[in-house]
This record gives structure tokens, sequence and C-alpha cells, in this order.
């Protein structure tokens, strides 16, 4: 009985010593979760938001490569954010630099007026480049390679409005390799936007943003990474048989460089087949030009000082190599699968980076991409699905030849440029007659060639209101002082110009719908399955900051992201 005592006292003993133990424990463990909780508190706004914005990313590359992505790119901006999975543009017309307006303003094109890279002026009797700005002048690069504004863009940008309401106490500065996505996404008041000069392997800027390149600028521009980058070899990430989501290296529906379709790429061999004066124009066709995006934007976020104060900055990335490539391989080629799973790895990077440098609840980040892109024509064909290519300037040839027959001899179409028809309005109205009657025959006329979906004019446009549909899709990409009199919208599966992987224009799903996710600060982990508009971007980081919508923007705030 003494022994059983003397046992059962042993025992609460130890009892009573493990429970301490036990308590310690769990108040160290609380302790330590409770500071690592207040480490990583949410400041009240955002210091830092990153657009990362893709040229020319499908919706479906994400779920198609999943399996192969690392862990800490496109993954954890999935699973430790809000995916949004129904995310398109709205309007018809999609080209580079388009999009970054779109998601930049919160406005369609009827609205921004960025309706294509270039469009007819008919006053002027000249086609417009929508970047270009006689009044500015290259700062630090060949003469032509700098002489661009956001002057065209007709609307402010969520950038700008961050600007107007602490009185330019807020960086903001666009980077891409191309100049559009950088000029319009940093908008009209940005410290700066920075592109890539092909001849000089440099990064420049233009006079409407400042007079000379920042000093770190020209150090990060002197230590020759893209002599380093010249140097490389393209060679696939994995092994060449880990590409099942790919068609086979070197497939028949492919142009490749000068030629070449099979890896590896010598970035130095190939490089001697452009221009003399352009070799460093390479980089723009492989994954290296994503890496030197990359690696200057790290640099522009740590000697700005970036997110290190109460003013929150802004810093858009656009990376547009995947333009060139989908442009030259298609979107079902190994080249292509392994530019994003080479992308997945510089996100990865970029990430890994603030989050030690800046912390992921300081910054807020958004990726998405500037318009997706259709399966090539010939590919569909022969796996009999419905596809062709529109022969643009056989149609035109054919239209002059109607209209002399039918209005005698003059020169009634002044331009054919991106799907749109521009017609003489100055021999129209000398020759008194009804411009919307010449709109229509025009119109019904088009209709007829093969590919063409639909027709629309000028004048319906603007004097009827479409809620829904191609229509609508038309009308918002339509805008009155720069568009033509009459918009083609092509079949499914068709595009311009043969030879061509992507065309121009589409308004369907391959190249209207793309990704949203976004990431980092009071962000939670969601999926966002309904129905989401690109132009809702700027009106959610607008409420989020608690300031004003860009001026013209049309989009709405997405709830799950606000809430």
């Amino acid at each position: 009985m003494e022994i059983c005592c003397i046992f059962g006292s042993m025992f609460n003993l130890k009892f009573m010593k493990y429970s301490y133990l036990i308590l310690c424990a769990q108040i160290f463990i609380f302790t330590s979760s409770f500071t690592q909780e207040m480490a990583i508190i949410p400041s009240e706004k955002p210091k830092l938001i990153i657009g990362i914005e893709i040229s020319q990313f499908r919706y479906d590359y994400i779920p198609r490569y999943w399996d192969k992505f690392s862990d800490d790119g496109f993954r954890k901006l999935i699973n430790r954010g809000s995916y949004c999975e129904n995310t398109s543009y709205k309007y018809l017309f999609s080209d580079i630099g388009v999009g970054s307006a779109t998601i930049a303003t919160g406005a369609n094109p009827s609205q921004h007026g960025i309706i294509a890279s270039s469009w007819y002026n008919n006053l002027r009797d000249e086609v417009v480049s929508y970047i270009y700005d006689k009044n500015a002048s290259t700062v630090s690069g060949g003469f032509e390679e700098g002489q661009f504004s956001p002057h065209n863009l007709m609307t402010t940008t969520y950038a700008d409005e961050i600007k107007l309401v602490n009185n330019f106490k807020s960086k903001v500065i666009g980077i891409s390799l191309d100049p559009a996505p950088a000029i319009f996404s940093a908008g009209h008041t940005a410290d700066c936007a920075y592109w890539f000069d092909e001849k000089n392997g440099t990064w420049i800027s233009s006079s409407f943003y400042i007079d000379s390149l920042p000093q770190w600028v020209n150090e990060f521009n002197n230590k020759k990474f893209s002599d380093i980058y010249l140097e490389q070899e393209w060679t696939t990430l994995l092994p060449m048989s880990d590409y099942t989501a790919s068609l086979l290296d070197n497939n028949e529906y492919e142009k490749g460089m000068f030629g070449h379709k099979l890896f590896p790429y010598v970035l130095k061999d190939l490089s001697k087949k452009f221009k003399k004066k352009d070799k460093y124009e390479i980089l723009r066709y492989t994954p290296f030009g994503d890496n030197l995006t990359k690696d200057f934007a790290i640099s522009a976020i740590v000697n700005e000082e970036l997110g290190q104060d109460e003013f929150t900055d802004v810093l858009i990335i656009s990376f547009t190599v995947s333009e060139r490539i989908g442009n030259l391989y298609g979107p079902l080629s190994v080249e292509v699968e392994d530019l994003v799973l080479r992308l997945d790895r510089e996100i990865a990077h970029l990430l890994k980076f603030i989050d030690k440098n800046l912390g992921k609840e300081n910054v807020l980040i958004y990726l998405t991409a500037e318009h997706g892109v259709l399966h090539i024509p010939e590919y569909l064909e022969d796996n009999k699905i419905p596809a062709g290519y529109f022969n643009g300037s056989s149609a035109i040839s054919l239209l002059k030849s109607y209209m002399n027959n039918m209005y005698g001899k003059g020169d009634w179409i002044k331009q054919y440029h991106g799907q749109q028809i521009y017609l003489n309005r100055t021999l129209i109205e000398d020759a008194k007659m009804n411009l919307a009657d010449v709109q229509t025959d025009v119109a019904n006329l088009m209709l007829q060639f093969s590919g063409v979906a639909n027709t629309m004019t000028s004048t319906t446009l603007q004097s009827t209101n479409f809620t829904h549909g191609i229509f609508e899709t038309m009308q918002k990409g339509y805008n009155q002082k720069r568009s033509g009199d009459v918009l083609l919208n092509f079949k499914a599966g068709w595009a311009e110009n043969p030879g061509i992987n992507n065309g121009f224009a589409y308004a369907y799903g391959h190249d209207r719908r793309v990704p949203l996710i976004w990431y980092g600060w009071k962000i939670g982990r969601n999926s966002i399955r309904r129905s989401i508009d690109l132009t809702d971007i700027a009106p959610t980081i607008s409420t989020l900051l608690e300031i004003s919508y860009p001026n013209s923007a049309s989009g709405k705030p997405i709830l799950e992201i606000i809430e």
C-alpha cells in the first residue's frame, strides 16, 4: 500500500512536471507566434504596388504547365493569394500596349483611346503610332529609340491618381523591353518609364520623363549584362522528353528564328543574323530578355528605394519576350513552354527578393497578361477544326474595284489598318453622298469574304448601345476620333495575314481570357470564379487605397479582394 502511494506520488510529481513543461512549451509557442504575427502585420496602405504583366500569355498556360512549375513562382502566387479564374478583356482588338492601357486606366479603348499599336488619322492623312511623340527625344539611346510618351493616352491611370492624391510624393516607374507597356502602365505623371535599346543593349528613356539617366541606371548599363546574356545558349530547362504539353520540337507549324527551330539556340551566332547595329535584338526573342527585365526591376527597387516610406510607390514590370516567341513558334511549341517555365523561376526570384527585403505584407502584387493568343490556324485545320487566314490585301483590292464600279473612279479607301477600313470622307462629302450609306455598302461587301464573321459601321456604333455579344466588344474597342468607318470581326479560329502565327484581333476566349492573380498586402487565399473584367483592376486598387478611380474608369472593384 505504501509502495503504491509512493509510486502514485512519484507519478503525480512526474505528471505535474510534464504538464508544466507542456504549459511552458505552449506559452513559448504562443509568444513566438504572437511575436511573429506582430512582425508581419500589414502596413495601413501598401508601401509598394508591383504590377507584373506578361504579353501573349494564355489563361491555360498555368494549368497546362502547373506540374512543372517550381513551388515559389506561379504556384506560390496562386496558393497564397487570390486567383481570379475567369478574367478577360471585353473589347475586340488586342495588341501589345493596348492591354497595359486598359489595366492602368480601368477603361476600355473606347475611353482611353489606345485602340491599337497604330491607327489612321484621316485629317492628317497619316498612320499614327500610339507612343510616338515628335516633341520627345531619346535619353541616352539611338535617336529614334526614345521619341515616345503617353500623350495619346486620353485618361488618367491609377498611378496618376496616386500621385495626385499625395502631391506627387509617390514614385511610379514602368519597365519593359518594349516601350509601350512601360509607358502606358506608368501613366502621364510617372517618374520614369524605361525600355530596351536593342542597338546598344542598354536601358533608355524619353525626355518626356527625365533629362538624363539616373546614376544607378548608368551603372547598371555599364555592367554589360546584355553582353553577358548574349554569350549564353538557350537550352531546355528540362529534358526534352518532359515537354509533353507541347508539339514536337521543330514541328511544321513553326517559323523559327531565321529558319532555326531546334534547341539549342546559340545567341552569339543568331545575333549575327540580325542587322549588325541591332545585335542585341536577339534578347527580345529568348528567355534572357525576361532575365534582364527582372534584373533591372530589382535594381530599380533598390536604388529608387521603392516602398521605403509611407507614400505608396508603383512599379510595373512587363515581360514581353513571350510576344515574339509566340509569334515565331506558336502557343503549343517547346519554345513557349520552356519560356514559361523559365519565367516561373524569374518570378520566384523576384518574390524571394520582395519577401526578404520589403516583406510580403507591405507589397501588393497583381499578375496578369496584356492578351492571349490564338492557336495557329494550320494546326486547327489539320485537326479538322474550322480555321483559316483572311487575306486583307486581296479583299481591299476587290473592295476598291467594287467602289470604282459603284461610285465612279476615285480614291475611296484611304486605309485598311488593324481590321478597320478608313474611307475617304472628303471625297464622299464632295460627291454629296451619304456617309452612312457608303459605310453600309462596304460593310455588306466585306461580310462576303471568307473568314469574316461580322462587320459594323461607325455610324451604327455611335447611334446604338450594345449590351452583350460580339457587337458590344466591338463598341468597347471603338473610339470615335481614331477608329475606322467599318470594323471587321473574324470567324473563330481565323487570323489575318497568311504566315503570321498571331493575327491582330480576336473576339474569342483564346486571346481575351488571361490569368489574374493577387498576392501580398492584405490579400487572402481565395479562388474567384465569377466573371472579372480587366478594367476592374484599377478600381480595385483605387478602392484599397481609398483614392479616386482613374477619370474614365468603367470597371468595378473586385469585392472579394477589397472585403
